[in-house]
């Protein structure tokens, strides 16, 4: 029987595509021993290639080892369709970058790292458990969490236009481990309020409600959905729409989409960027690059950022993760230098060296590994992403948008932006129940 790979139905459409998208990249068989390639995810800071290329060619030299690099850009899904090509052709890379559903959507052409991960976790600590949701299938890992792309998604807000509204975000949540009042009454409660004083004065808050595109608001909006409770579908497949968590959320969306901004539904992922940098948004839910862009553009607004964590709800308090890892192939003529280059890559020096070089934008996934003192250091203002990685003193938890059914139905309400939908729905005035409705009718499709 022929090996199935598991993609959604958008990327379904894409795939055909795959075939004009590869020659952009460099794409070959893997050699005889002695020679590896593998494909990393192209950073955005530019210094982040730099550090990785110089540690693969430090190791290869070490092990005397023909190792041969490409950095693979994710716009436009180029580095997502490379791997569904790859695993379809079973040809190309010995090793290659996925992030979130992609180490699900082909987890049949991956080599089991349970051996890798063992030595990473008795070494590095415990993963981030949405990350082992994602890269285990059938009991084993089959791929290892990298700290290369690996990000939180919380808030990153205007110092001055808070302190002018009466909340101090610097006290709140200051560069050193602290808990205290303010962080407890920092509630979506109090963040409704703060945003429909952001709308009044002109500052929206730079939130979305797009489609597919915008997984930055999929991402807020399931951290959402969890800090109320709310499950659309749960590990048994079991449809949970009519639960009173979900209305009680639905609710809640009733008052705070009145606040976002008049172009939320065509919102992707650089819209809440644009915003933060032009000034004209007074928060936004993203990691540091929005912030590292006004550091270069519009120092001004750089210097008046802060970011903390996500408000807190009646079930806790949840902050949006996006992933990544390395996997290795089953088709690799080289698995043991994969592996092993990989495992290296993954060893605290190499680790904190390439943070430093992306400045504090790379967390890796492993308890062990957040000590470092680049998120203390970078500036301006000094600190400003302290609390950018989770700390055991925010009281918050890793958040992956659907992750409570099984992957197969998650990767779709993920893909589809379900959660995205309710609310672009209850912004243009449709009622609870016909949203409920609409989401039964959405769910049923994913759960046959």
């Amino acid at each position: 029987m022929a090996t199935r790979y598991r993609v959604t139905r958008r990327q379904a459409l894409r795939v055909g595509a795959a075939a004009a998208a590869l020659p952009l990249v460099h794409i070959r068989t893997a050699g005889a021993a002695g020679k590896v390639s593998i494909g990393f995810w192209d950073h955005w800071v530019p210094g982040g290639n730099d550090v990785m290329q110089k540690q693969v060619e430090a190791w290869a030299q070490k092990n005397q080892v023909e190792a041969h690099v490409d950095f693979i850009t994710s716009t436009g899904n180029k580095l997502q369709l490379t791997g569904v090509a790859e695993a379809q052709a079973k040809a190309g890379h010995d090793a290659l970058a996925f992030f979130n559903w992609d180490v699900f959507n082909i987890a049949d052409a991956l080599e089991p790292v349970d051996d890798v991960m063992q030595r990473l976790v008795a070494k590095n600590g415990a993963v981030d458990p949405t990350c082992e949701y994602l890269a285990k299938a059938k009991g084993h890992w089959v791929a290892v969490p990298t700290s290369s792309g690996t990000q939180t998604k919380p808030p990153c807000a205007r110092i001055s236009w808070f302190k002018q509204h009466g909340l101090d975000v610097q006290a709140m949540y200051p560069v050193k481990e602290e808990h205290n009042a303010q962080q407890d009454a920092w509630t979506w409660d109090e963040f409704a309020k703060y945003a429909e004083a952001a709308a009044k004065d002109g500052m929206t808050f730079g939130l979305g409600m797009g489609g597919g595109g915008n997984t930055d608001a999929t991402d807020t909006h399931g951290a959402l959905f969890k800090a109320y409770g709310a499950t659309l579908i749960d590990k048994d497949g079991n449809i949970q729409l009519k639960s009173d968590a979900v209305r009680q959320v639905l609710e809640y969306a009733q008052r705070l989409t009145k606040a976002y901004p008049a172009d939320a539904v065509s919102f992707d992922d650089a819209s809440n960027n644009r915003a933060l940098i032009s000034g004209k948004s007074a928060l936004i839910f993203n990691p540091p690059s929005a912030w590292a862009v006004a550091k270069r553009d519009a120092p001004t607004v750089a210097a008046d950022c802060w970011t903390f964590p996500a408000p807190s709800g009646p079930k806790g308090r949840f902050l949006p993760t996006l992933s990544y890892f390395w996997g290795v192939y089953k088709f690799s003529s080289n698995k043991t230098a994969a592996k092993e280059l990989v495992e290296y890559l993954m060893q605290l020096e190499q680790v904190e060296q390439r943070c430093i070089a992306t400045s504090g934008y790379d967390i890796p996934p492993y308890a062990g590994l957040l000590n470092f003192k680049v998120w203390e250091e970078v500036e301006p203002p000094k600190g400003t992403v302290y609390n950018y990685p989770i700390r055991p003193w925010h009281k918050q938890q890793p958040s992956l948008t659907a992750a409570e059914a099984s992957p197969d139905i998650a990767v779709q309400i993920y893909n589809r932006a379900i959660h995205n939908q309710m609310m672009a729905r209850i912004r243009q005035g449709q009622t609870i129940p016909q949203v409920i409705g609409w989401a039964q009718d959405e769910l049923e499709g994913f759960a046959r």
